[in-house]
This record gives structure tokens, sequence and C-alpha cells, in this order.
């Protein structure tokens, strides 16, 4: 039996810990050095938080309508069919999510090294460790696993909010200029296009929030409060950060930066800035990491309920009250990724993939609506607007990176279309007949 222990503030941090990851200390360069102006840049980010609003209210609507384990994939297979669901879950298990707990984990390990200097074969230990260390906490309870995630985004969201204040109270301003970077060409759609989708990117698991909607107390709705309460919160972060770095920092110095955080904090604070950045980045790692290992094996629990993936996966313990065995195949897989380091070539050809399945969940919720027996508690406002602009959207994000990089994309769709013939070869060998609900250990 499942356990509803998540509230309202454990799913708002859920949200909020997921998408506060590390991009946001790297990200800024790649747009503000994609547009000509600093303003440009906010409208970039504000623009990016306001089309991840649209995805969160869709998938809040989806998830007041069917408030079960899975998130996305039964979004897919109550809108279209299991097949489609099944194609979603295939490309999460193998690359798409545990190839984003293996990148997390990367990023934690690197700037725990400034702390406790390793080589790479000593800093893939360390992501090791972390993978398991928190793979080890949600297996033992959804409780404890929302616990870890609330203290780590409320310590992530109070470090950004205290070096936004550092850097506005004791940096000097930098000098006023209007040019982003020389390269920056004039401000047309394409630019600013260009560079939405680097925002984004920076927003990216905003969905996972609704994998543990049959975890979740009232999820139909606290999921809707959490993602429009998280994903707002998020935004006002984001450009209230980046007004920090362009307080300390000129808009051509944010772009030519690898590490902007860490070059704004060098500023205010000398050689401590670098160590309060790497510890602020261990932080938000680790509680990115915690929800993403927590959010994933609730849609490998609905696959294996609909017959379409081994029925142990669909155990749940009888003591912690947690889907166990998904919990260790997804660290079993994600560690392998980690220690082989073949994440790197999945992840970055698969990643933008999903972006597919955001159009088609969009799609399907305005298929849903036409159906008489769709009763959700939650509507999302401004529809169809709303979910048209989200397709468009989320479409060009897929074709922009086709035209970018050919050869790779390609490569990632072959990789997510394998799943097709494997699905079909499932339903020949053992044609599935789904598995009931447990009720739920409250």
């Amino acid at each position: 039996m499942l356990s509803r222990s998540i509230s309202l503030l454990g799913a708002t941090a859920l949200v909020v810990g997921i998408i506060i990851g590390a991009s946001i200390f790297v990200q800024p360069s790649v747009i503000t050095g994609g547009v000509p102006s600093e303003w440009a840049a906010y409208a970039v980010w504000i623009a990016s938080g306001i089309l991840t609003l649209f995805g969160a209210l869709i998938a809040a609507e989806l998830a007041s309508a069917f408030p079960h384990a899975g998130g996305v994939y039964v979004f897919l297979r109550e809108s279209f069919a299991p097949g489609v669901a099944f194609l979603w879950g295939w490309a999460m298990f193998w690359t798409m999510h545990t190839g984003i707990i293996a990148v997390i984990a990367m990023i934690f390990a690197r700037y725990a090294a400034f702390f406790l200097p390793a080589s790479d074969s000593g800093q893939r230990v360390y992501a090791v460790v972390a993978v398991v260390a928190l793979t080890a906490i949600n297996y033992v309870g959804v409780k404890q696993g929302s616990f870890v995630q609330t203290a780590l985004t409320i310590a992530k969201v109070g470090a950004v909010v205290a070096i936004i204040g550092v850097l506005l109270a004791l940096a000097p301003h930098a000098p006023v200029t209007t040019a982003a970077s020389p390269s920056a060409g004039p401000l047309t759609i394409h630019t600013f296009a260009l560079a939405l989708v680097a925002g984004l990117f920076a927003f990216g698991g905003w969905h996972m929030v609704t994998y543990a909607a049959e975890e979740t107390r009232n999820p139909e709705r606290t999921i809707p409060r959490a993602l429009v309460i998280g994903v707002t919160l998020v935004t006002l972060c984001y450009v209230a950060l980046n007004a920090a770095y362009f307080h300390v920092l000129s808009p051509n110095a944010i772009a030519h930066s690898g590490r902007v955080a860490a070059d704004a904090a060098d500023v205010a604070l000398g050689r401590g800035g670098a160590a309060m950045m790497s510890a602020i980045v261990v932080a938000s790692t680790l509680g990115a990491l915690n929800g993403v290992i927590l959010a994933g094996p609730r849609a490998y629990l609905a696959m294996a309920r609909d017959g379409l993936l081994a029925r142990w996966v669909a155990a749940i313990h009888p003591r912690f009250h947690t889907p166990h065995r998904a919990i260790l195949l997804q660290g079993v897989w994600a560690v392998l990724l980690v220690s082989t380091g073949t994440y790197r070539v999945l992840f970055t050809r698969v990643v933008y993939t999903e972006w597919i399945f955001f159009a088609l969940m969009a799609a399907g919720l305005m298929r849903l609506r036409r159906r008489a027996d769709y009763t959700p508690a939650y509507r999302v406002w401004g529809y169809p607007l709303v979910p048209a602009i989200f397709i468009v959207c989320s479409a060009y994000v897929v074709l922009n990176q086709i035209v970018s990089a050919p050869a790779e994309s390609l490569t990632g769709i072959l990789l997510v279309a394998i799943g097709w013939p494997v699905y079909w070869f499932w339903l020949r060998k053992s044609p599935p007949s789904p598995l009931p609900t447990t009720e739920h250990a409250d």
C-alpha cells in the first residue's frame, strides 16, 4: 500500500527543488550571450517562466483528473494509447530520467571536489555515493524522501536569497552598458527563440511532482497549487538572481563566463566567493537529485501495473509503503550510467525528445476535453490558448534541436523509437492485464 505522506509544502518543495538544480548558476551566460541587451535577457527569463507555467497548468489539470502514480505516463495513456505512454516510460528509464540523475550527480561531485579534492574517478565515486544514499532514503519511505526534499529545498532557496542579497548589498555596481555581447546581433524572433530554448531547459523537471500524485494528500487540489506556487517562486528567484548578476558583472562579462555565479561571488567576497558558491551548488544539486530519484519510480510502478513492465516492479514494500523494486531498478541503472560515463552520449541525444511528449500531453488535454467522462477537479485557465501556445513552443524546441544538430537529434529519436517494436514484442509475449490500484496507508 502506498502512503499519502506528501503535503502541499512537500509537493511545492519537490517542484522547486527539482527545477533549481545547477543550470541557473551557468545558463545565464548562454541567454545573455544570445540577446543584444540586458532587458532582452530579462524578457527571455520571464517568457521561459510563463511558458513553464503554461505546461504546469496543463499537468495540473491532468493530475486533478488522474491522481495516480505515473504522471505523464498516465496522461499519455489516458489521452492517446498505452503504446504512446510506453515510449515515454521507455525513454525515461533508459536515458531521459536516469540520465538526468547521472548528470546531476556528476555536477554535485565536481563541486563537492572543491572541498574534498578528487580525480575524475574519485568524483565518480562521489556521484555514486550520492545516488546510493538518496536512493536508500527514498527506499525506506516517501515521508523520509519528502522530508529530505523539503529541507534541501528550503536551504537551497535560502542560499539563493542570500547570494542575491550579498551581490546587491556588498558588491560594487558594474559599469552601465547596453550591449550584452559583441557577438550578439539585433534582437529578432529567431534569436529570442534560441535564447528561450536555453531558458526552458533551466526550468526542466516541473512535471515530475505529478509522478507522486498517489502519495500526495488531496492530490486534486495539492498538485495544482504546488505547481503554480513552485513555478512562480522559481521564476522570481531566477529573475532576481539575474538582476544580482547584472548588478555585479557587465552583460558582456556574463556572456563570456563559464561560471557566472562563482564569478559574481568572487567580485563580492574575493576568494571566499568560490567556496560559498560551491557549497550552494552542492546543496542545490542534492535537492534536485533527491527529487528526481523520488519521482521516477512511480512511472515504472504504473507501467508494471499496466502489464507493460515486469510484474515484480509493481511490488510495494509491506513496511515502508514504497515502490521499492522500482526504486532499486532505477538506482542500479543510474549507478551504471555514472560508473561507465555513457550517460553523456545518451542524455545529450535524448533529453530534448521529452518536449515531443510534452506537446502530446497538451494535445491530449484538448482531446480529453471532448470526452463526456472527463471530469477534472481543476481546469486550465486560458483554455484553449494556453495549451495551443505550449504545443507550438514545444514543437519549436524539438525542431530547433533537429536543425541545430541533425545527426545527434536523429540518433535520439531512433533511441526512443526503438521502444515501439519492443512494445509490440512485449504485447505478443504477455498481453497486459492491469493490476488493481491498492488502497493507501495513510
